[in-house]
């Protein structure tokens, strides 16, 4: 495929990352963070996670610090909505949701439209709601119900990136660790079919759904 290069703001551009649970974040674009911070170091990250209790959180605060690895300028917000009942919980999580406009995002990482858990999907409709003239990438996550699709947008990642990737992902989610499907096997398989799908040059990329861009000539 030929390649097209992110163009974002040279001076600390603000990027969006939203997560419904600790750990979405970190599967479903922990490779594209790392890259994004590599290009441009002094971005300003804004990483919000929706639910998790004290240790859950804990294991957010840790990844993310291993994903960026010093790079770009991070804010965490965790927040404490219950998890699986997203949809009960919508005047909150639509009140928070706007509260992030004031970071006035040039990328914005959120839940593709057609997941099937509850609460990915109602947080891509209030991305959408919030964000209505911005540049938003749909990350994908494994799961047992098996809505994986076609995505319409790669981001090529080297065997060292999806192994940091993976690393990160094992060592700082052990709450995790007893599912069948949270393992780097899986991240790796994944990771493999969206690097054929793109022919990208070492074989591995994270793949996203985008809804629509607008391109300047």
């Amino acid at each position: 495929m030929v390649p097209h290069i992110l163009d974002l703001p040279a001076t600390e551009p603000s990027i969006l990352l939203l997560g419904a649970h600790s750990d979405d974040i970190e599967i479903g674009c922990g490779g594209t963070v790392m890259r994004l911070a590599q290009r441009y170091p002094q971005a300003r990250f804004v990483w919000v996670t929706f639910s998790a209790d004290d240790a859950r959180e804990a294991e957010t605060r840790a990844a993310a610090a291993r994903l960026l690895n010093g790079s770009g300028k991070l804010e965490i917000r965790v927040e404490r909505f219950p998890g699986s009942y997203f949809p009960h919980s919508g005047a909150g999580l639509k009140d928070c949701v706007e509260g992030l406009k004031r970071h006035a995002p040039d990328l914005i990482l959120t839940h593709c439209r057609h997941d099937l858990h509850q609460d990915h999907r109602l947080i891509n409709e209030l991305t959408w709601n919030a964000f209505r003239d911005h540049l938003i990438l749909e990350y994908e996550i494994p799961k047992f119900d098996g809505d994986l699709s076609a995505p319409n947008v790669f981001v090529p990642l080297s065997r060292a990136q999806l192994q940091r990737k993976c690393e990160v992902l094992v060592d700082c989610f052990p709450s995790q660790r007893s599912r069948a499907w949270f393992s780097p096997e899986t991240f790796q398989a994944l990771a493999r079919l969206r690097g054929i799908e793109c022919n990208a040059p070492e074989g591995y990329a994270e793949a996203f759904f985008s809804r629509k861009i607008r391109i300047a000539l």
